[in-house]
């Protein structure tokens, strides 16, 4: 290995520790009380060096963003190998997603305080980077419809606007989970996001729609 490829290696592990630093001590403590200086601390680093390597607090969260908007790509992805019918694509996917909020509840925690965060907490240049990534979460969604319409499963509809409508109730569906002992007290929480995602879902089918006209 020569000195440049060894030196890009420990700029890449030393920046892994930092994200691992910053993201156990996320967990542990929220946002508002991660600092810098705690990051550095936990990495057992000067704060210089974490400066090197990111810009600003922000810049880290942003990181961490994006890496959990990564895995949940790839979880979905993964798991729309095995489906092939549009409809049970987008099921697919909020069921992935829905698993994705309890089984790695951190990263979700991390993309809902992003989505609901005033702007301040991240730059345009930030916001612009990380949406980037969701757009490729996204765009699977716009795929599945996509290919409901080509197969004429699906009645014609803007896909991209679906897709986000389709992305937003979901996500406040997962929310919702909170009040399950107060105003969810008495409904079934699980089957209230089946039948919304099926209501969703079936709003899209073609034959169901022609024969409400």
């Amino acid at each position: 290995m020569g000195l440049k490829e060894r030196r890009e290696r420990e700029r890449e592990e030393r920046k892994r520790q930092i994200l691992a630093a910053a993201r156990s001590l996320l967990f542990a403590e929220g946002l508002q009380a991660t600092s810098i200086n705690k990051i550095a601390k936990s990495a057992e680093l000067g704060v210089g060096t974490i400066y090197f390597y990111f810009a600003s607090k922000e810049e880290i969260f942003a990181a961490l963003q994006e890496e959990g908007i990564d895995l949940l790509y790839n979880k979905i992805k993964k798991s729309l190998e095995r489906v092939n019918r549009p409809e049970e694509l987008l099921k697919t996917i909020a069921r992935v997603y829905l698993d994705f909020s309890r089984d790695n509840k951190d990263y979700f925690d991390i993309i809902n305080y992003f989505l609901s965060s005033p702007g301040v907490l991240f730059s345009e240049n930030l916001k612009g980077q990380i949406d980037q990534r969701g757009n490729r979460v996204i765009s699977l969604l716009v795929s599945a419809v996509e290919a409901g319409i080509a197969s004429r499963d699906f009645r014609e509809v803007d896909a991209r606007k679906f897709a986000m409508m389709f992305w937003a109730a979901l996500h406040g569906l997962i929310l919702f989970k909170k009040l399950r002992t107060t105003m969810l007290r008495d409904e079934d929480y699980h089957a209230l996001v089946s039948d919304s995602v099926d209501y969703l879902v079936n709003s899209l089918n073609r034959d169901l729609h022609v024969a409400q006209r």
